[in-house]
């Protein structure tokens, strides 16, 4: 059976589809992922997944392509040549699967499934409603299930990627905790001042702090840094920042991918949490993990990019002493 699984958006939401690309690929022979170039990298981390086709989706993303009939015509043609069996496409709480399903209906695949709010017509065969209160991995997993695709046996539906490679060439030899200074969006960042006093206090209760991050935030991790930390900033693609996870005593990150990616290869976080979206869908799934932050903050479930609140109250009334205690908890509890 020719499987494919669809997640559009960014590469925490893939990590995220992991245990439900798992389960679809014990009850199939061949795995394909459909996903957006932000989340590209993160399924080719996942296990069961056995191609990764990309696609820019005219409904995904902060600053989606327009749509283009000709760009809509090469992708059904593509998924039409793949011959799929089945699909299943997977959304967070707050979007629709029917612009995907229509354009998997197109490329003539005979049965799909999603979890879908709005009445589906005939763009779907399964039609999963999400139970309240649900994690995002679990609500994939439970789609998938809806699909006929159930956990394998000895599956403990925890996010998972392949093996990474060993980065104590980056790290040194030792303990270290890790602080990801930046976000995917400016409102589930900390300040880069509450960081960099974050590291100092790391520091100074004896920790030896690693600051990771992207290619585009060398300058944050160097102010975060403050000349006490190592900086990897620039200098771990995915697959080698899964490895300096790996080996970490805990993470201290935002709410975005690297604390999926961390739980991903199973490392306590402390997780600076805004609450613009739900920490029970959106929280480190399946380790140990200390959130930070005002969950009542008036930003609450407004799903906002950037702060709407002067002083950005929810994270910044976090200080760094609140992180080093968060770690010291983190490292007693699970010594």
């Amino acid at each position: 059976m020719k499987a494919l699984v669809v997640r559009l958006d960014s590469f925490g939401d893939v990590l995220l589809a992991g245990p439900a690309v798992r389960a679809v690929a014990a009850g199939g022979t061949h795995v394909t992922m459909l996903c957006g170039p932000r989340g590209e990298p993160a399924a080719r981390l996942l296990p069961g997944v056995d191609e990764v086709l990309v696609w820019s989706a005219p409904w995904e993303g902060v600053d989606p392509p327009p749509v283009r009939k000709a760009d809509v015509d090469a992708v059904v043609r593509r998924l039409r040549e793949a011959a799929f069996d089945v699909a299943l496409v997977l959304t967070s709480f707050h979007q629709s699967p029917l612009p995907t399903a229509l354009v998997l209906r197109l490329a003539g695949i005979g049965r799909i499934g999603a979890d879908s709010v709005d009445h589906p017509g005939s763009l779907l065969d399964v039609r999963h409603r999400r139970l309240p209160g649900r994690h995002e991995a679990e609500a994939a997993l439970d789609t998938a299930a809806a699909l006929g695709f159930p956990p394998p046996p000895g599956d403990d539906g925890r996010l998972r990627v392949l093996p990474p490679p060993d980065t104590v060439a980056l790290t040194g030899n030792g303990p270290y905790v890790v602080v990801h200074p930046g976000a995917s969006a400016p409102a589930r960042a900390w300040s880069p001042d509450r960081c960099a006093e974050a590291v100092a206090l790391l520091t100074d209760a004896g920790h030896r702090v690693i600051v990771t991050g992207g290619p585009d935030e060398r300058d944050l991790t160097r102010r975060v840094s403050g000349g006490t930390a190592v900086d990897l900033g620039g200098r771990t693609e995915p697959r080698t920042l899964a490895g300096v996870l790996r080996t970490a005593d805990v993470v201290v990150c935002g709410n975005t991918g690297p604390a999926h990616l961390a739980a991903a290869v199973g490392t306590p976080v402390v997780s600076l949490f805004a609450p613009v979206v739900p920490a029970e869908r959106w929280g480190p799934y399946g380790v140990p993990s200390v959130l930070l932050g005002d969950q009542r903050a008036p930003c609450a479930d407004s799903r906002a990019r950037h702060c709407p609140v002067a002083g950005h109250p929810c994270l910044d009334e976090v200080t760094g002493q609140d992180v080093v205690q968060a770690v010291r908890k983190l490292l007693k509890e699970h010594a």
